[in-house]
């Protein structure tokens, strides 16, 4: 929404006088109100706004003191945040560089100028990073106050000597109306004074002070002290029975922040100890440590600098998310940061801090930004280096690492192409015997013995080690490898590899498709002629759901079970596929039918001996044990039915 344009209309020229009163020039009314309640969509961000400009303000100073245009002593350049709740007001106090009262009038009056480019423009350096550093992106903050307050002072005196520099007091009460006055102020700096309004007393609170100061100004470049806090230390020269030093309580500042965070240290001067260190500092309540890290670390094109942390996942993905903390110039922003981390990447933990991001935007608008486009394709590339690095450089530490990181690669390799690109060269498969192979090495273990009629290599894989156990040690037997694919991503991934890889397909190990790889050794003659089958056949469909399964004769070994069920891969993708999109239709009908092969193996003696029973009965009782145990191996076999195998099993063995 844009701002009216407001400035200033004082009753008199800059010559200071006891009090001058003046009207804030708008073109409505409404301009307080609207600040109140839609210029920011959460009035917390009131306090970060306030102490981001005393950082502001120090930080000049700071650079002025380095540029030789400031000559005094710096000192103590703590930031001051105290409440005071007989008086309902929060102040927020600096020793930066303070205001004159035409500062006053022109950076508080006239919102529409920016103090720090003003300053930019007026001490230009020839340090990029110490440009940056002092610009923000504050615009409109201290207004911001507005938003909890009745009535707001502002007291502050300039750094500089000789000439209108007394201290000022500007106060408002949310109209147009303000009054500026001089006053005494022994020190440089500024003071913000905001008289809460009864709608949000909550913020007059130490515990609601201390917890924004700490989730905004975690990491400020400038100490911020609120109140003090009590520590024991020990007394110099005495000591206990024991030996150890005596301890005293004392009083000491209550600093909420960490002025130097590791992120702003180049790579080479940080050891893996303070990495982790670091990381219990960002999640304190966290009883992990991360698998790794990543430092970002770049000036060209855009400015950004973090530490991002691959953590041990959960089950529950969604808890994991909102976990990566976005800064400008240390300043927070949002944990929210979709759309400038690439999303596969949002599982990470850790803190980006870029200054190119600005602060007061909505999320679709850092989503269509430019410079935000850019950071985000770096980070997925620097991520997809990093990895790289650590594959070539310890392969063996990299596969014990692959079970916990490798959600990140496939939701990559399945939602970035670019990412795809550079991680198949390190993106691992691992099979039901728990060995690992990079894809190109995999294709070569698999391509003489795992070929279809079509001449399409056959990736057969396993999602469930238990449940489907029986078929993966039969592919075993006969020589094929099985690949384990449980993740939660695996289905998806399947279908993206299937895309890419040249003349290959993948089928789980409980499809139909084994029967059909080329395998010689596999090829064996059948101990049933075509009429007996069909004669058997006929027995098997009189005690089978034949709209469910459908009988198939297979010439396996005599050591193959003698029915196993399979399913058209196809028909079970589509079926995953209904599962996870709701109820589907297909085709204007109710979604994909139940369909199953129930493969018999017709070289297996039980079949051969129910070929050879001459009663019926027994023909019958003894099909219906076998399909009953196939359909239980599957976990197909429920209720009624699964009762009365029970009891038919009871019966068999008396």
């Amino acid at each position: 929404m844009a701002q009216p344009l407001i400035y200033c209309t004082p009753k008199s020229n800059h010559q200071i006088m006891t009090v001058q009163k003046g009207k804030i020039g708008i073109k409505t009314e409404d301009i307080f109100p609207i600040i109140k309640k839609f210029l920011y969509s959460d009035h917390e961000i009131f306090l970060r706004e306030l102490v981001s400009n005393a950082t502001d303000a120090t930080q000049k100073l700071k650079t002025l003191a380095s540029l030789g245009k400031f000559s005094g002593e710096l000192g103590d350049l703590t930031i001051h945040v105290e409440v005071d709740k007989k008086k309902k007001t929060i102040t927020v106090r600096d020793r930066g560089i303070g205001m004159t009262a035409e500062e006053v009038e022109k950076y508080i009056n006239q919102i529409a100028f920016s103090s720090a480019e003003e300053f930019v423009k007026k001490f230009k350096t020839k340090s990029q990073a110490e440009t940056n550093a002092i610009i923000g992106h504050f615009g409109l903050g201290f207004y911001s106050s507005f938003m909890v307050s009745e009535q707001v002072e502002i007291k502050t005196k300039t750094y500089k000597k000789g000439g209108q520099t007394k201290a000022v007091r500007w106060e408002c009460d949310g109209s147009p109306d303000y009054t500026l006055e001089e006053i005494e102020k022994a020190d440089r700096g500024t003071e913000i004074i905001l008289h809460i309004d009864d709608e949000n007393k909550e913020f007059l609170e130490d515990y609601r002070v201390e917890q924004l100061l700490t989730k905004y100004c975690k990491f400020l470049p400038v100490p911020i002290q609120f109140g003090t806090k009590k520590e024991f230390e020990p007394i110099e020269g005495k000591l206990d029975k024991d030996g150890n030093p005596e301890t005293q309580e004392v009083e000491k500042p209550n600093i909420i922040n960490n002025p130097d965070p590791l992120w702003k240290k180049k790579p080479a001067d940080a050891t893996d100890e303070d990495y982790k260190k670091f990381y219990r500092e960002l999640y304190p309540y966290s009883f992990e440590e991360p698998l790794f890290h990543i430092h970002l670390n770049v000036d060209y094109p855009f400015n950004l600098t973090g530490i991002l942390y691959f953590p041990k996942l959960k089950k529950d993905y969604e808890m994991q998310r909102n976990k990566i903390q976005l800064y400008s110039n240390q300043v927070f922003v949002t944990d929210s940061v979709e759309g400038i981390v690439p999303d596969f990447l949002t599982l990470l933990h850790g803190v980006i801090d870029s200054p190119d991001i600005p602060l007061n935007v909505s999320r679709s608008y850092l989503q269509s930004d430019g410079a935000v486009k850019k950071i985000n394709g770096y980070i997925s590339r620097k991520v997809a280096d990093k990895l790289d690095e650590l594959f070539k450089k310890d392969r063996e530490a990299f596969e014990k690492k692959w079970d916990d990181i490798k959600i990140f690669i496939e939701y990559g390799m399945v939602s970035e192409e670019k990412f795809y690109e550079k991680a198949e060269k390190f993106a691992l498969f691992k099979n039901t015997e728990g060995k690992y192979f990079t894809f190109e090495e995999y294709k070569k273990h698999i391509e003489k013995t795992q070929e279809n009629k079509d001449k399409k290599l056959v990736y057969l894989y396993a999602t469930n080690r238990d449940e489907q156990y029986s078929y993966i040690d039969s592919a075993v037997s006969r020589g094929y490898d099985v690949l384990m694919m449980d993740g939660v991503l695996d289905n998806h991934f399947i279908n993206s590899l299937e895309q890419k890889f040249k003349d290959s397909t993948f089928a789980r190990v409980d499809s139909n498709t084994i029967d059909k790889l080329i395998n010689k050794e596999d090829e064996m003659p059948s101990k049933l002629d075509d009429k007996q089958k069909e004669t058997l056949k006929e027995v098997f469909e009189r005690n089978i759901n034949k709209e469910t399964f459908h009988v198939v004769f297979e010439s396996l070994s005599e050591s193959d079970l003698p029915v196993t069920i399979t399913q058209n891969e196809f028909m079970r993708r589509m079926k995953d596929m209904e599962a996870l999109g709701g109820n589907g239709m297909m085709m204007g009908m109710g979604g994909f039918p139940e369909s199953y092969d129930l493969i018999v193996n017709a070289n297996n003696n039980l079949i051969t001996k129910i070929m050879d029973e001459g009663d019926a009965a027994k023909q019958d009782q003894l099909v219906k044990q076998l399909y009953d145990l196939a359909r239980l191996s599957k976990n197909l076999l429920k209720g009624k039915e699964l009762n009365d195998f029970v009891k038919r099993s009871v019966s068999i063995i008396e």
